[in-house]
């Protein structure tokens, strides 16, 4: 795993970390690598190409530091389901959105139509439960499965509300924690189930704070841009009818924006409509909400299950996510 594959949050994890999880991330990229390959030109060439685009890689490493310094293959085979898991619907999200780009690389379905998309993510969504069922795997196919579920569920309830723009911040915030905050709780919860170690559920609420947080500031971002960072043009959520908190927030500090009509809504008109979110102050209120999530995530370290290196470097994970964003 190269230095400049992944953000200098994960990075700073890996230069803090006992040598131990930069050579089990180092496996983790070499199992992808694997995994990918010996499927045939068309779909094994465009599942390798998604799996090395780069990342964030933030759920194998929460997978890799849950299993603890004792992690070993069984370990790497959890953490690089998860990651293909997390592959695999971003290559669906990116069919159902007609998407052109994605980390600033044509995607999938761009680059080689709808019938092969679905099924470079359906490829990834079958290898990643394969690698865990073996040497009696029914706990962790469970888990994941419930999680894959509950990303299933909170897509459905995106395409629901498309285009809504009078949806609640509690409905948000459930499409939120079925969307993104259960993967990032079976990341950890999957770690301690490979492990035995004590503390699944606690670190399970860690992740899932973690996740969330992840979210919001994901969905600041959309609104702030710029294109070059982000690797998707601003405001393509809403151009998409995906309506985010932000969003949620700024309606009601400038009632117009409530009578925005999204269908439809070309380049320029979105880039305005963004201009006046930023306006209302509503970007800073979410991130303080995602600062909040950060500081009862941290909380939930202070917990003798947990090792002093446990609590240093998952913090540095959680406040990786807000510096990222910053």
């Amino acid at each position: 795993m190269t230095r400049s594959s992944v953000p200098p949050p994960v990075t700073a994890v890996m230069d803090a970390a006992s040598a131990w999880l930069p050579a089990r991330m180092a496996d983790v990229e070499s199992r992808l690598a694997e995994l990918s390959a010996g499927y045939g030109p068309r779909l094994g060439e465009e599942a390798e190409a998604t799996l090395t685009a780069g990342g964030k890689r933030l759920r194998p490493i929460l997978v890799l530091m849950a299993a603890g310094d004792g992690a070993g293959d069984r370990a790497v085979r959890v953490a690089s389901a998860v990651e293909m898991v997390h592959m695999a619907t971003l290559v669906h999200d990116d069919v159902l959105d007609g998407a052109p780009v994605r980390r600033g690389r044509p995607t999938v379905v761009a680059r080689s139509g709808r019938d092969r998309a679905v099924g470079v993510g359906d490829l990834l969504f079958s290898r990643a439960f394969a690698e865990l069922a073996v040497d009696g795997g029914e706990a962790e196919v469970a888990e994941l499965s419930s999680a894959s579920v509950a990303l299933a569920l909170g897509e459905l309830a995106q395409r629901h509300d498309a285009f809504d723009t009078s949806i609640t911040e509690e409905r948000y915030l459930e499409r939120c924690s079925l969307k993104t905050a259960r993967l990032f709780e079976s990341a950890c919860r999957l770690g301690r189930i490979s492990s035995g170690k004590p503390g699944t559920e606690e670190l399970a609420s860690f992740g899932r704070e973690i996740g969330l947080a992840f979210q919001l500031l994901d969905d600041v971002l959309d609104v702030t841009g710029p294109p070059e960072r982000t690797g998707k043009a601003r405001g393509t959520d809403l151009i998409d009818g995906t309506v985010t908190l932000p969003l949620i927030l700024a309606r009601g500090r400038d009632p117009g924006l409530e009578s925005i009509e999204l269908r439809g809504l070309g380049r320029d008109a979105v880039e305005t409509v963004c201009d006046r979110i930023a306006a209302t102050g509503a970007l800073g209120a979410v991130r303080d909400r995602a600062k909040h999530g950060i500081k009862r995530a941290k909380e939930i370290l202070d917990s003798p299950d947990f090792s002093g290196e446990e609590r240093e470097l998952l913090g540095m994970i959680a406040d990786g996510v807000v510096e990222r964003y910053a």
